[in-house]
């Protein structure tokens, strides 16, 4: 009797789990809902434009039906390296700090102070790199060096804006290195930096490259830090100082203005997303690989 109760699901969890599963397939249908709403205003577009054009050609102006992405491309990648240069290093030393050095009181008070930095609209960080980071910028380098929207204010506070992504998530995989291991050297007569070093940080070795590519992602698919302060025009330079629109910017500033739906214009616009769509998920897809591929089971 024990036996067939324990079997028998009570109406109450199975609505949890239906809820559940409901809750998993509207995830579903809406990533599936924007993979075909993307694909298929993508698929108006190259019927006008070769996708050999759309990658390699290096101007951007559709007024003239020129539609090279590369201007917009280069942007991107520019403003996400710089952020990458900043929230890299800060983010792993801050997450070996919290997790190897710091006393569990001061841990509980940092680490949440962190993630709040991360629930600020991205919005008041766009304003801070025009109105703060590009007058310092001007300031040290010259006004005639710099302009006033420029891609290297943007890719700073896109750094400070995923560093605390970046800090939760390498702290989190420095942390579940169990600690025998760091007994163990320290029993041979390691040193603290040299068990943080050698031992811990290979150890986490997959999250912590997990969370370097899910920060890169993030900074590639962030839009109003550089809708704000990075340029309202493409311009195909890898000058950091010069003003140059991402293709998340371009979106921004073209979407806002009169655009007539079912133009090439509009279009170009569900391309653009497409190749981010692409770009993101093929960064996922590398994360995933590599947590699986470096991943140790204790």
């Amino acid at each position: 009797m024990g036996t067939a109760l324990a079997g028998k699901k009570r109406p109450g969890e199975m609505m949890v789990q239906l809820f559940l599963l409901f809750a998993a397939g509207v995830s579903v249908l809406t990533t599936l809902g924007i993979v075909v709403t993307l694909g298929k205003e993508s698929f108006l577009f190259f019927r006008e434009v070769s996708p050999i054009e759309f990658l390699t050609a290096r101007k951007w102006q559709p007024q003239i039906e020129e539609f090279g992405i590369l201007p917009l491309f280069t942007a991107t990648v520019v403003t996400s390296l710089i952020a990458m240069m900043i929230a890299l290093p800060a983010g792993l030393a801050s997450a070996v700090w919290l997790s190897e050095y710091a006393p569990e009181k001061a841990r509980s008070v940092i680490k949440p102070i962190l993630e709040i930095l991360a629930g600020i609209p991205s919005v008041v960080y766009g304003f801070f790199a025009l109105q703060s980071v590009t007058p310092a910028l001007r300031n040290v380098f010259g006004g005639e060096r710099v302009d006033v929207y420029n891609t290297m204010s943007a890719g700073i506070v896109m750094g400070v804006l995923i560093l605390p992504l970046i800090s939760s998530m390498c702290e989190d995989a420095l942390s579940s290195v169990p600690h025998s291991m760091r007994e163990g050297a320290y029993a041979l007569g390691a040193t603290k930096i040299e068990v943080s070093l050698n031992i811990v940080m290979p150890a986490a070795f997959s999250g912590l490259a997990a969370a370097f590519i899910v920060g890169f992602s993030r900074a590639i698919g962030e839009t109003m830090i550089v809708a704000l302060a990075a340029g309202a025009g493409p311009n195909l330079t890898l000058n950091p100082f010069r003003a140059a629109e991402t293709m998340t910017g371009h979106i921004v500033r073209i979407s806002g203005g009169d655009l007539s739906y079912d133009s090439i214009d509009y279009n170009s616009l569900f391309a653009i997303g497409l190749l981010l769509f692409l770009i993101t998920l093929g960064l996922n897809m590398l994360s995933s690989r590599l947590v699986r591929k470096y991943r140790e089971v204790y």
